[in-house]
């Protein structure tokens, strides 16, 4: 029905994604929209009416009636937003709207909808139908991702390159390492997201479902517990041990789990915009996006739209957990500060997931060029290396005092750190021309990086 609201907008505004690219166009955007949120609440409502008609406590054919009037595509969801500030939630005026649908077909049947559940029942079992739905598509990305991480790694197990410690040259490490840490962020992801458990939500008024028994003769107490059952079995959701109303577990390790999953991704859009800078060019993305003022850029975008999320999530999670401190047995605000922000970061991670897997599986590797930045410092990458090498010989302190000479005449002079020792009377006398110059080669010292990138590939996979 229409607002009578003299204040209210000509025409309804749509959220189409024009500041948030980074899920426009995704099917994590699709399962988290207005119309979806809808349509779960409906769900929610239908699911509700069958599990009362199973336990013997409505009609079968009222539950097929509110099942047949539960479609979204009848009601108008800006006009519910609208009629919804009076209640402070959207479930009240579509109670009114499904109440009147369903006594179009069915007059008797209208008084089994929303019987005995509060507006948080529904709401809140509606989130989580949505969150199910929306995990499921984070999932898939993530499982592409580490998939595709997979192969970046196994492929480059040897391809040394520079290891950067506090943004300057540190030692030497592979690329096949820094990719098996990627794919090792995104199955920590996985697996913390996939463990999170998604409850219906159930309690009337005051989470002690007194009003079912208040609208059945037949309804005793000890039915509470089975009408719970029979709810999260027509949903598919799991069965909560207590109605949660202001026992937030639920949405606080969902809203965790999705800011660490958009975190995750984001340190794999970090190391690539880093190694994809001009003045690195390690790595590049498969097609990188244009600018409007520049034709020769070719921009990091999946990179850059995976550090937006990044940075977005953490917030939009601390005010989901902040909600946890809701008082009494419902709360005001609480509970209504949770709606946008976990909306948003399912948004966020569903289309990071899609990014990040784009990002993994077009992502070109340089091999030349990281060969070429590994030698740029001269082989001062070496020194940590030449220092253990010579410290039996000329003792720790002494070992220190040569490298860190050696290191500075290197970088004055222009000259390789090999060519400086090499003039070390000292160090000359401990280390013979070959060896120096073996120990002075910084692609042979990854240490252990090999072993280690077959030891994290060793984990199995979502797939697996």
């Amino acid at each position: 029905m229409p607002s009578t609201d003299p204040a209210a907008p000509t025409a309804a505004p749509e959220d189409v994604g024009l500041l948030a690219p980074v899920r426009a166009g995704t099917a994590a955007e699709a399962a988290t929209g207005d119309t979806a949120f809808l349509q779960a609440m409906l769900d929610a409502e239908a699911a509700l009416t069958r599990a009362q008609a199973a336990l013997g406590e409505a009609p079968a054919d009222a539950a097929d009636a509110v099942t047949a009037a539960a479609d979204a595509g009848r009601f108008d969801v800006r006009d519910l937003a609208l009629r919804a500030r009076s209640g402070g939630n959207p479930v009240i005026p579509l109670v009114a709207d499904l109440t009147a649908a369903v006594k179009e077909s069915a007059l008797d049947a209208a008084g089994y909808v929303h019987r005995g559940a509060t507006s948080q029942d529904i709401w809140d079992t509606a989130t989580m139908l949505v969150a199910r739905r929306t995990v499921a598509l984070v999932l898939d990305g993530l499982a592409r991702t580490a998939e595709a991480l997979y192969g970046l790694a196994d492929a480059h197990r040897e391809t040394v390159m520079p290891g950067r410690t506090l943004t300057q040259h540190a030692v030497p490490t592979t690329f096949g390492l820094k990719a098996a840490g990627w794919r090792a962020l995104v199955l920590d992801a996985y697996e913390r997201l996939a463990a999170v458990r998604l409850p219906v939500q159930l309690g009337g008024a005051a989470g002690t479902l007194a009003a079912f028994g208040a609208l059945s003769e037949t309804f005793a107490p000890e039915d509470g517990e089975r009408l719970i059952a029979a709810y999260a079995a027509e949903t598919g959701l799991a069965e909560p041990v207590l109605p949660w109303h202001t026992l937030r577990t639920p949405v606080a390790d969902l809203a965790s789990a999705l800011a660490f999953t958009t975190g995750a991704l984001g340190k794999i859009a970090a190391d690539v915009l880093v190694l994809s800078r001009t003045e690195c060019g390690e790595v590049a993305e498969g097609s990188g996006g244009g600018s409007s003022a520049m034709p020769h850029k070719a921009n990091p975008v999946r990179a850059t739209l995976l550090a937006a999320a990044a940075r977005q999530a953490p917030h939009l999670a601390a005010t989901v957990l902040a909600s946890l401190a809701a008082e009494d047995e419902r709360p005001a605000g609480a509970w209504h500060a949770e709606w946008q922000p976990l909306r948003d970061l399912l948004r966020l991670a569903g289309g990071a997931a899609e990014q990040a897997a784009g990002l993994a599986g077009g992502l070109r590797v340089f091999p030349d060029r990281m060969r070429a930045n590994l030698l740029r410092t001269k082989g001062l990458m070496a020194a940590e290396r030449l220092s253990a090498a010579l410290a039996p010989v000329l003792g720790r302190q002494a070992a220190k005092e040569a490298l860190t000479r050696a290191s500075r005449a290197a970088v004055e002079e222009d000259r390789t750190l090999a060519e400086v020792l090499r003039a070390d009377p000292e160090v000359s006398a401990a280390l013979p021309p070959d060896a120096l110059a073996e120990l002075a080669d910084p692609a042979a010292y990854t240490g252990s990086a090999a072993v280690l990138t077959d030891r994290a590939l060793r984990r199995p996979g979502p797939a697996a």
